[in-house]
């Protein structure tokens, strides 16, 4: 999808930035979406195809347009996202090529926005139905109003990991009078996630991982805007679990590179090491 700010037109979407980060930190991807056949979708497939994005799992639909989100920023610089239905992405088939490539890889991360309609819906479980072997990973990444809670519920019961924030997390699990901990524990009881983790902000995030908890207080920047900032602490945590590190570690390094995005305008700045790492020694 494309996030307008203003005037200013951005490539986006949580699948992409996700895809984009695991890029940066060496993990291969294939990203599997579907554009409009209009100037819009072409711009797009350009622009993927130039940052090494681009898969023939892209799909190009004859009807629906590609997606273009408005992103509106509060004081905060937290966004808000309007989003217009339907679109594309609305309507992935399941195609032979992309149920071939599914039984291939380590992983499937998905999220809950382009589960909105029925259509792209079922065709993720199609693919997490026949995968027993790939790690099934679960952006909640919610977008009002565009969610029910029953769908949230049957994709938490097919996924390895969660991921999610603190107000995600309030409301999935409102009948829980406890702590954080406690919520994470009701919500593991409940779905038989093997990993969950709740991000908060600029207060970090906490991991449950083979039955302990990780935590971590965050990293304190200067925030330019926070669009981008949970896409790339969830790819940290991909390439951590994937790559088998310590969980404190992946913890600590999904904690850094939130932040390093959240001082950069924009989902998806180019690393700079030496920065990542003032910020990881400044706590």
């Amino acid at each position: 999808m494309w996030d307008a700010f203003g005037d200013v037109k951005k490539a986006g979407g949580a699948p992409m930035n996700v895809a984009w980060h695991l890029m940066q930190q060496g993990i291969p991807v294939y990203m599997a979406s579907r554009v409009g056949m209009d100037a819009s979708g072409d711009e797009l497939i350009g622009f993927l195809k130039e940052s090494d994005l681009y898969s023939t799992l892209i799909q190009q639909d004859e009807q629906l347009p590609t997606c273009e989100v408005t992103v509106q920023l509060d004081e905060h610089q937290h966004a808000r996202y309007v989003i217009p239905e339907p679109v594309a992405w609305d309507n992935i088939q399941p195609e032979q090529e992309l149920t071939d490539k599914a039984k291939e890889v380590d992983a499937i991360v998905f999220g809950t926005l382009a589960n909105r309609g029925a259509t792209t819906r079922n065709t993720l479980f199609t693919l997490l139905d026949d995968n027993t072997g790939p790690l099934r990973i679960f952006d909640v990444n919610l977008r009002a109003p565009h969610y029910s809670e029953d769908i949230i519920g049957t994709m938490a019961a097919m996924a390895d990991v969660v991921k999610m924030n603190e107000e995600e997390a309030d409301l999935l699990i409102g009948s829980s009078n406890g702590n954080l901990r406690d919520k994470i524990t009701e919500f593991q009881k409940k779905f038989h996630s093997k990993t969950i983790c709740v991000t908060r902000g600029g207060n970090g995030a906490i991991l449950w991982h083979d039955d302990e908890f990780y935590e971590h207080q965050g990293f304190q920047v200067e925030v330019a805007d926070t669009v981008g900032a949970g896409d790339a602490f969830l790819a940290t945590l991909i390439a951590g679990l994937l790559e088998e590190r310590p969980p404190q570690q992946i913890l600590n390094k999904a904690c850094a590179i939130g932040a390093f995005v959240a001082s950069h305008r924009g989902a998806n700045p180019v690393y700079d090491a030496d920065r990542i790492n003032q910020i990881q020694a400044a706590v």
